[in-house]
């Protein structure tokens, strides 16, 4: 795995580098935010982890850049900022999620592999198949291709993409916030379930039509996906 540090803490990245050579991690590690954006748009990365707070670029600024081109790499935030709108702020930019400094290097690491893993969660009973196909979507999972109603879509971060799949193999049933956490990202976002409303608000934005809502909000409890329901 190849992946992109932009963090000027030099303390911080010789600690993520101890832990990346134990996984078997190859890190790049890049102190200046103008230098990171260069690397991180020029070269292939399986990741991206950007520091808010940078010299020359800001990371709010390197991630929204990156997803303006179309360049759907995850993206991981770390930042010292902790207030609510500061955390939704760069999910909004498109990074896949965020973690606060101070933070443990383990979960750090379980993160990476968190935001990084291709493979869904399938119960026993679900066929796993590459190409899933509903009445609006068809999507190839292998190459991660989605397709509405005909026309490509191309602008999908890879969390936008694995919260897709698993809202269109699970139609018309409700899970909470914490139920969606656990079965699209994998692990348990200690008790933060902010991430999963900025994730279904920006795939309401690209991709539900107008008189057709696919994500439905469950007041109380969370959110369903139903394709045949129209306003």
């Amino acid at each position: 795995m190849k992946v992109l540090v932009i963090e000027d803490n030099e303390s911080v990245c010789t600690m993520i580098d101890m832990f990346f050579i134990k996984e078997g991690i190859q890190g790049t590690f890049v102190h200046d935010g103008i230098e990171g954006f260069e690397r991180a748009t020029a070269e292939q990365w399986d990741l991206l982890i950007i520091d808010w707070m940078l010299p020359g670029m800001d990371g709010v600024t390197i991630c929204r850049k990156i997803r303006e081109e179309k360049n759907n790499v995850p993206i991981i935030m770390l930042t010292a900022k902790d207030s609510e709108s500061d955390q939704v702020l760069g999910l909004e930019m498109g990074a896949d999620d965020y973690v606060t400094k101070p933070f443990s290097p383990l979960a750090l690491i379980a993160r990476i592999k968190a935001v990084t893993r291709r493979a869904q969660y399938t119960t026993q009973t679900e066929e796993v198949t590459d190409l899933v196909e509903t009445t609006h979507f068809k999507v190839n999972k292998e190459t991660r291709e989605v397709w509405l109603d005909g026309v490509p879509v191309e602008n999908l971060t890879p969390k936008e993409f694995d919260l897709l799949i698993f809202f269109l193999q699970h139609p018309r049933q409700v899970f909470s916030r914490e139920q969606i956490l656990d079965r699209v990202w994998g692990y348990q976002f200690y008790g933060d379930e902010r991430t999963v409303d900025v994730h279904i608000k920006r795939l309401r934005k690209k991709l539900e039509k107008e008189k057709q809502p696919f994500f439905h909000t469950v007041w109380g409890v969370g959110y369903k996906f139903d394709e045949l329901v129209e306003k």
